[in-house]
C-alpha cells in the first residue's frame, strides 16, 4: 500500500499542498478530484518525484512511479521516433528491447509498425497511447494519469479511456487518477478523493461520495456535473 502522509509542496511563501494524507491500497484506482489550481497536479508531481515536498511518502519505490501528462504532444520528444522512446524506459536486456517496444504498443492497442514513426506523425490520442505505453515500459508500482483525456478531441476520450480500464484489469495497476470530471471519475476509478486549496475535504468510495456527498464544495462540483435533464 502506497501511504502519503503530511505532504506538503510551498512555493514561495504560497503553499500548493498543505498537509495532505492519503492512502493507495494495490490494484487499485484512486480518484483525485478538484478545480483547477486546488493542488491536484502538483500532488501528483511531488509523489513522482518531480517537486520537492516535505511530509512522507511509504510502500514504494521512487523510480517506481510513472506519469502520464496531460498533453502528450509535450510529453514526447518530437525528434525521437516512437519506439525509441519507449525503449528508454523498458527493463529488459537491450536485444530484447525490440521485441519489448512491439508488446507494448500491442498493448496500448497501437500497431508494433508504429515504433518506427514520430510523434508528428500521430493523433493526439495516438500520442497518448504511446505516453502510456512509455510509461508501463517501467513496470511502475504507481502509474499517475495527470488530466490524461482533457487535451483530446471528444471522440477519442471514451477509447483512452476505455484503455486505462482494461489495462488496469489486465496488469492490476495502482494508479493515482486525476480529473476535474466527476463522470470520468466515477467511470475509471474505486476511490476518491476531493481537493480543495491543497487540502483534501473528502475521501471515500466512489460510489458512496458520489451518493451522499458531506463536504459543501463535494456537492458543489457534482451540481455543477451537467445531467441530462438540464441538456
Amino acid at each position: 500500500m502506497m501511504l502519503i502522509s503530511e505532504l506538503t509542496v510551498r512555493f514561495g511563501r504560497f503553499t500548493a499542498v498543505d498537509g495532505v494524507g492519503l492512502d493507495i491500497p494495490p490494484g487499485t484506482v484512486t480518484g483525485l478530484v478538484g478545480e483547477s489550481g486546488s493542488g491536484k497536479s502538483t500532488l501528483a508531481r511531488a509523489v513522482a518525484g518531480l517537486t520537492p515536498y516535505s511530509g512522507t511518502i511509504e510502500g514504494v519505490e521512487r523510480g517506481r512511479v510513472q506519469m502520464v501528462f496531460q498533453d502528450p504532444y509535450s510529453s514526447l520528444d518530437p525528434r525521437m521516433r516512437v519506439g525509441d522512446a519507449i525503449a528508454e524506459g523498458c527493463r529488459v536486456p537491450r536485444d530484447r528491447r525490440a521485441a519489448e517496444v512491439a508488446r507494448l504498443l500491442e498493448l496500448v492497442c497501437l500497431p508494433a509498425s508504429y515504433a518506427r514513426r514520430h510523434p508528428r506523425e500521430l493523433s493526439g490520442g495516438q500520442r497518448q497511447r504511446v505516453a502510456i505505453a512509455r510509461a508501463l515500459a517501467a513496470g511502475p508500482d504507481l502509474l499517475i494519469a495527470d488530466e490524461v483525456t482533457s487535451a483530446l478531441d471528444v471522440s477519442v476520450q471514451g477509447a483512452v479511456l476505455n484503455l486505462i480500464r482494461d489495462l488496469r484489469a489486465e496488469l492490476g495497476l495502482t494508479m493515482l487518477f486525476i480529473s476535474h470530471n466527476l463522470a470520468v471519475v466515477r467511470y475509471v476509478c474505486d476511490t476518491i478523493a476531493v481537493m480543495r486549496h491543497g487540502r483534501l475535504v473528502e475521501t471515500g468510495p466512489v460510489e458512496d461520495v458520489i451518493a451522499a456527498p458531506r463536504d459543501p464544495y463535494t456537492r458543489a462540483l457534482l451540481a455543477a456535473v451537467p445531467s441530462p435533464a438540464r441538456a
